[in-house]
Protein backbone atom coordinates (compact mmCIF):
# COMPACT_ATOMS: atom_id res chain seq x y z
CA UNK A 1 0.00 0.00 0.00
CA UNK A 2 1.42 3.34 -1.13
CA UNK A 3 -0.12 6.93 0.24
CA UNK A 4 -0.11 10.32 -0.74
CA UNK A 5 -0.05 12.68 -3.92
CA UNK A 6 1.49 10.69 -6.97
CA UNK A 7 4.66 11.12 -8.13
CA UNK A 8 6.28 9.92 -11.69
CA UNK A 9 8.39 7.66 -9.71
CA UNK A 10 5.44 6.04 -7.89
CA UNK A 11 3.87 4.33 -10.50
CA UNK A 12 5.11 0.19 -10.63
CA UNK A 13 4.90 -1.74 -13.54
CA UNK A 14 2.05 -3.61 -11.52
CA UNK A 15 0.10 -0.63 -10.79
CA UNK A 16 0.46 0.96 -14.94
CA UNK A 17 -0.73 -2.44 -16.05
CA UNK A 18 -3.69 -2.22 -13.63
CA UNK A 19 -4.50 1.41 -14.44
CA UNK A 20 -4.74 0.36 -17.97
CA UNK A 21 -8.15 -1.83 -17.23
CA UNK A 22 -9.67 0.55 -15.42
CA UNK A 23 -12.94 1.67 -17.22
CA UNK A 24 -14.87 2.75 -14.20
CA UNK A 25 -14.75 4.49 -11.09
CA UNK A 26 -16.86 3.45 -8.38
CA UNK A 27 -17.11 5.65 -5.03
CA UNK A 28 -18.80 5.02 -1.85
CA UNK A 29 -20.42 8.32 -0.72
CA UNK A 30 -20.05 9.46 2.82
CA UNK A 31 -16.77 9.57 3.95
CA UNK A 32 -15.28 9.73 0.43
CA UNK A 33 -17.16 12.41 -1.73
CA UNK A 34 -18.31 13.70 1.57
CA UNK A 35 -16.42 14.43 5.08
CA UNK A 36 -18.66 11.50 6.65
CA UNK A 37 -20.61 14.04 8.47
CA UNK A 38 -24.07 14.20 8.31
CA UNK A 39 -26.27 17.78 8.21
CA UNK A 40 -30.29 17.74 8.85
CA UNK A 41 -32.30 21.00 7.81
CA UNK A 42 -34.93 22.34 10.56
CA UNK A 43 -37.15 20.00 8.12
CA UNK A 44 -35.03 16.46 9.06
CA UNK A 45 -34.17 16.78 4.86
CA UNK A 46 -30.64 15.01 4.44
CA UNK A 47 -27.76 17.87 3.64
CA UNK A 48 -24.51 17.14 2.01
CA UNK A 49 -21.74 18.92 1.30
CA UNK A 50 -19.34 18.76 -1.75
CA UNK A 51 -15.92 19.99 -2.86
CA UNK A 52 -15.73 21.20 -6.19
CA UNK A 53 -12.35 19.71 -6.91
CA UNK A 54 -13.84 16.07 -6.48
CA UNK A 55 -16.69 17.44 -8.91
CA UNK A 56 -13.79 18.31 -11.61
CA UNK A 57 -12.00 15.38 -10.70
CA UNK A 58 -15.17 13.53 -11.58
CA UNK A 59 -15.29 15.39 -15.24
CA UNK A 60 -11.74 14.64 -15.95
CA UNK A 61 -12.29 10.83 -15.21
CA UNK A 62 -14.92 11.14 -18.06
CA UNK A 63 -13.36 12.91 -19.91
CA UNK A 64 -10.47 10.48 -20.23
CA UNK A 65 -12.99 7.87 -21.26
CA UNK A 66 -13.22 6.30 -17.31
CA UNK A 67 -16.74 6.05 -16.31
CA UNK A 68 -17.81 7.17 -12.87
CA UNK A 69 -20.20 5.98 -10.65
CA UNK A 70 -21.98 6.13 -6.75
CA UNK A 71 -22.40 3.14 -4.54
CA UNK A 72 -24.16 4.82 -1.36
CA UNK A 73 -26.18 2.99 1.01
CA UNK A 74 -28.23 5.95 1.92
CA UNK A 75 -30.94 7.62 -0.61
CA UNK A 76 -30.23 11.48 -0.70
CA UNK A 77 -32.30 14.14 -2.66
CA UNK A 78 -28.94 15.97 -2.48
CA UNK A 79 -26.59 13.19 -3.56
CA UNK A 80 -29.20 12.72 -6.55
CA UNK A 81 -28.84 16.31 -7.82
CA UNK A 82 -25.14 16.65 -7.82
CA UNK A 83 -24.97 13.05 -9.62
CA UNK A 84 -27.19 14.84 -12.44
CA UNK A 85 -25.18 18.06 -12.41
CA UNK A 86 -22.21 15.92 -12.84
CA UNK A 87 -24.16 13.42 -15.15
CA UNK A 88 -22.39 10.40 -13.88
CA UNK A 89 -22.85 7.39 -15.71
CA UNK A 90 -24.20 5.41 -12.68
CA UNK A 91 -25.75 6.13 -9.37
CA UNK A 92 -27.09 3.42 -6.67
CA UNK A 93 -28.36 4.40 -3.36
CA UNK A 94 -29.91 3.02 -1.14
CA UNK A 95 -28.00 -0.14 -1.12
CA UNK A 96 -27.16 -1.79 2.29
CA UNK A 97 -25.32 -4.95 1.00
CA UNK A 98 -22.18 -3.06 -0.80
CA UNK A 99 -21.44 -6.38 -2.33
CA UNK A 100 -24.62 -7.62 -3.87
CA UNK A 101 -25.10 -4.14 -5.03
CA UNK A 102 -21.68 -4.14 -6.85
CA UNK A 103 -22.05 -7.45 -8.62
CA UNK A 104 -25.23 -6.30 -9.82
CA UNK A 105 -23.29 -3.28 -11.17
CA UNK A 106 -21.16 -5.80 -12.81
CA UNK A 107 -23.43 -7.66 -14.42
CA UNK A 108 -25.55 -4.50 -15.38
CA UNK A 109 -22.89 -2.52 -16.91
CA UNK A 110 -21.11 -6.23 -18.49
CA UNK A 111 -18.11 -5.24 -17.05
CA UNK A 112 -15.35 -7.22 -14.74
CA UNK A 113 -13.73 -6.60 -11.43
CA UNK A 114 -10.70 -6.20 -12.55
CA UNK A 115 -11.89 -3.04 -15.01
CA UNK A 116 -13.19 -1.28 -11.63
CA UNK A 117 -11.43 1.28 -9.14
CA UNK A 118 -13.30 1.68 -6.00
CA UNK A 119 -13.04 4.23 -3.21
CA UNK A 120 -14.39 3.33 0.12
CA UNK A 121 -13.49 4.65 3.59
CA UNK A 122 -15.51 2.17 6.21
CA UNK A 123 -16.45 -1.39 6.87
CA UNK A 124 -19.31 -1.83 4.47
CA UNK A 125 -16.91 -1.03 1.49
CA UNK A 126 -14.47 -4.19 2.53
CA UNK A 127 -15.63 -6.48 0.52
CA UNK A 128 -16.11 -4.24 -2.71
CA UNK A 129 -12.34 -3.73 -1.82
CA UNK A 130 -11.20 -6.91 -2.08
CA UNK A 131 -13.13 -7.59 -5.52
CA UNK A 132 -11.82 -4.24 -7.30
CA UNK A 133 -9.27 -3.94 -9.41
CA UNK A 134 -7.25 -1.29 -8.03
CA UNK A 135 -8.59 0.34 -4.45
CA UNK A 136 -8.14 3.74 -2.75
CA UNK A 137 -9.51 5.41 0.04
CA UNK A 138 -9.14 8.96 1.81
CA UNK A 139 -6.37 9.41 4.64
CA UNK A 140 -8.78 9.60 7.35
CA UNK A 141 -10.31 5.73 6.08
CA UNK A 142 -10.48 3.17 9.21
CA UNK A 143 -7.05 1.15 9.86
CA UNK A 144 -9.11 -1.65 8.45
CA UNK A 145 -10.01 -0.35 5.12
CA UNK A 146 -6.34 1.63 5.08
CA UNK A 147 -4.69 -1.66 5.45
CA UNK A 148 -7.13 -3.31 2.50
CA UNK A 149 -6.39 -0.71 -0.06
CA UNK A 150 -3.80 -0.34 -2.75
CA UNK A 151 -3.21 3.32 -2.46
CA UNK A 152 -4.16 5.37 0.44
CA UNK A 153 -4.42 9.24 -0.67
CA UNK A 154 -3.35 12.23 1.01
CA UNK A 155 -6.43 13.98 1.56
CA UNK A 156 -9.45 13.45 3.67
CA UNK A 157 -12.91 12.19 2.50
CA UNK A 158 -14.62 15.54 1.35
CA UNK A 159 -11.92 17.49 0.71
CA UNK A 160 -10.18 16.07 -2.94
CA UNK A 161 -9.39 12.59 -2.19
CA UNK A 162 -11.38 11.70 -5.04
CA UNK A 163 -9.61 14.27 -7.59
CA UNK A 164 -6.45 12.69 -6.14
CA UNK A 165 -7.58 9.35 -6.65
CA UNK A 166 -8.38 10.54 -10.49
CA UNK A 167 -5.12 11.87 -10.81
CA UNK A 168 -3.04 8.90 -9.37
CA UNK A 169 -4.92 6.94 -12.02
CA UNK A 170 -5.10 9.18 -15.19
CA UNK A 171 -1.04 9.54 -14.09
CA UNK A 172 -0.14 6.09 -14.19
CA UNK A 173 -2.03 5.95 -17.67
CA UNK A 174 -0.01 8.60 -19.01
CA UNK A 175 -3.09 10.49 -19.73
CA UNK A 176 -2.92 13.22 -16.74
CA UNK A 177 -0.37 15.75 -18.33
CA UNK A 178 -2.70 15.73 -21.88
CA UNK A 179 -6.33 16.70 -20.01
CA UNK A 180 -4.32 19.49 -17.77
CA UNK A 181 -2.93 21.20 -21.22
CA UNK A 182 -6.11 21.31 -21.93
CA UNK A 183 -6.83 24.43 -19.26
CA UNK A 184 -2.59 25.40 -18.96
CA UNK A 185 -2.39 26.57 -22.51
CA UNK A 186 0.46 24.58 -22.88
CA UNK A 187 -1.35 23.01 -25.99
CA UNK A 188 -2.00 26.10 -28.24
CA UNK A 189 1.78 26.04 -28.42
CA UNK A 190 3.85 29.58 -27.85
Amino acid sequence: MKTGSPGAAEFDIRAVRRAQLIDWLLLDVDGVLTDGRLYYSGSGEALKVFHVRDGLGMQIARRAGVRVGLLSSRRSAALGRRAAELDLDAVMMGRDDKLRSYNSFLTAHATRPERVAYIGDDLPDLPVIHRAGLSFCPADAVPEVRSAVDRVLGSPGGQGAVREAVEWLLRARGSWESLVAQWSGASRGG
